[in-house]
């Protein structure tokens, strides 16, 4: 599982779990990795649930189409998730591959590229202001080997390369994680407020 123990956090400062990427037959060398988290006050249970509703993820993403959903979202369940941005439009297929309730939820993308993540739940954050019953911290973590992004995913207009696309997006992934865990935290807790968003991993290139 790639969320792993989270009871047992990585020595590191940023509080990155410790994990081991699953994709890659050779060793994989250059990921680029993206976490970010928060709090939310409601219980680890209530989050597991609404995250289990990938679909409705559409509604977070200016570049996010439409989810269609194969499964229940038990492990095997296969995501396709329809992407338009500037001339291009692709549609990335992710799989569950693992799920621990109420704490996690590991998926990957299964064509075109290397790619992986999980949502973790942690019960009891530190932080938490004292008139808060419950609260619950929530990370969205995705790591990508860009050097796999397959040349015939996309139909790229002339004179456009893979590479130059690819520079271009990776910059939208961290701002995209971080607005998906805005609204996730607006839609749990039913009212909009700041939220204090913290970025655990994300390499200067993202």
């Amino acid at each position: 599982m790639l969320c792993g123990n989270l009871s047992a956090k990585n020595a590191a400062a940023d509080g990155v779990y410790a994990r081991k990427f699953t994709f890659g037959t050779s060793g994989v060398t250059d990921v680029d990795e993206v976490e970010v988290s928060t709090v939310v006050y409601v219980p680890p249970e209530e989050v597991y649930e609404f995250l289990l509703d990938f679909p409705g993820y559409a509604r977070y993403s200016e570049y996010l189409d439409r989810v269609v959903q194969d499964g229940d979202g038990s492990p095997g369940t296969n995501y396709d998730l329809v992407f338009s941005w500037w001339k291009l439009s692709y549609t990335a297929r992710s799989e569950v591959t693992d799920v621990s309730p109420p704490t996690c939820i590991d998926w990957r993308i299964v064509k075109d590229i290397d790619a992986e993540g999980y949502w973790a739940v942690e019960p009891d954050p530190d932080g938490v202001p004292a008139d808060v019953e419950t609260a619950s911290r929530v990370r969205f973590h995705v790591a990508f080997d860009p050097g796999s992004a397959s040349s015939s995913a996309v139909d790229l207009p002339r004179l456009v390369s893979m590479d130059w696309v690819i520079e271009k997006v990776k910059p939208l992934i961290r701002k995209e994680a971080t607005k998906i865990v805005e609204r996730v935290v607006e839609d749990l807790e039913g009212q909009e407020r700041d939220v204090d968003l913290e970025i655990h991993a994300g390499p200067d290139s993202v």
